[in-house]
């Protein structure tokens, strides 16, 4: 069912949908995607048999609203949306899974309000980020393209870097995303602090932290956490690197579904 809410401070419109019945698990797409990965992808088909999938948009992309200042774009403001698409669904409590931005989200989300996450799943996260990490996963002149030739221009560049097209999926994805709201999206994101390491320390709800093996510095980034983290642990994807991270989902959920179980189990002692 697709539905929307507000964020209570700005009033920008939040677009999610639930299918399923059991725990909630509320799952966050990567930048310039949308929800439609998760579907897309099979995650919704395999995880809806046991929970309440509550799939959103971030703002800036998908459904969601698009405002194009880069304050818009903060992580706490982020964090606010996450927690009113819970609130409008109805799950005091969910578990949380989130790829690439949506982990950052995740992250954030965990150390301000813990109360409301029974696990957390990463894929291809980190609880920071390095200046230069967007030109680094995408191409150096990103911001450029953006602004002088909108989302074709993005999508061109990107191309161009890895040497061959996009899957048909995250291509229409990024191709359908607003090009100025994306800009300020992105300018934010580089901006952004890490969270402190004595703030993932404190985390001590289950987590499941996956990163291929050809993302280096998020399999790092991931390991540093597993570390500071008394109840996480790393999966690595052999030969993944960023963008092929959730794709072929089964090997993850053959992980991640296990790891649903055990949590809830620990919940409920």
């Amino acid at each position: 069912m697709v539905s929307s809410t507000h964020n209570p401070d700005d009033g920008v419109e939040l677009s999610y949908d639930v299918v399923g019945e059991g725990d909630p698990i509320l799952l966050v797409h990567g930048s310039a995607l949308s929800r439609a990965i998760w579907r897309g992808f099979g995650y919704t088909k395999a995880l809806r048999g046991n929970h309440r999938v509550i799939t959103m948009d971030l703002r800036g992309h998908g459904r969601s609203g698009k405002p194009h200042t880069q304050p818009a774009y903060a992580m706490d403001v982020l964090v606010a949306d996450a927690l009113a698409v819970l609130d409008a669904a109805d799950a005091p409590q969910a578990h949380f899974g989130g790829y690439s931005v949506g982990s950052r989200v995740g992250f954030s989300l965990a150390v301000a309000a813990p109360e409301r996450l029974l696990s957390l799943t990463t894929l291809g996260g980190t609880f920071r980020i390095q200046p230069g990490s967007v030109g680094k996963l995408f191409f150096p002149e990103y911001d450029a393209a953006l602004g002088s030739g909108g989302m074709p221009a993005f999508v061109a560049g990107w191309e161009a870097r890895i040497g061959g097209p996009l899957d048909p999926q995250t291509r229409a994805a990024f191709l359908a995303n607003d090009a100025q709201a994306l800009q300020a999206y992105f300018r934010q994101t580089e901006a952004e602090p890490a969270i402190a390491e004595s703030a993932v320390a404190a985390l001590e709800l289950p987590a499941l932290l996956l990163a291929g093996t050809a993302d280096r510095d998020r399999l790092a980034d991931s390991r540093r956490a597993a570390e500071l983290m008394p109840n996480a642990r790393v999966v690595e994807l052999p030969g993944r690197n960023h963008g092929s991270t959730l794709f072929p989902a089964q090997p993850i959920l053959e992980e991640w579904l296990p790891f649903l179980q055990e949590a809830r189990t620990a919940a409920n002692r």
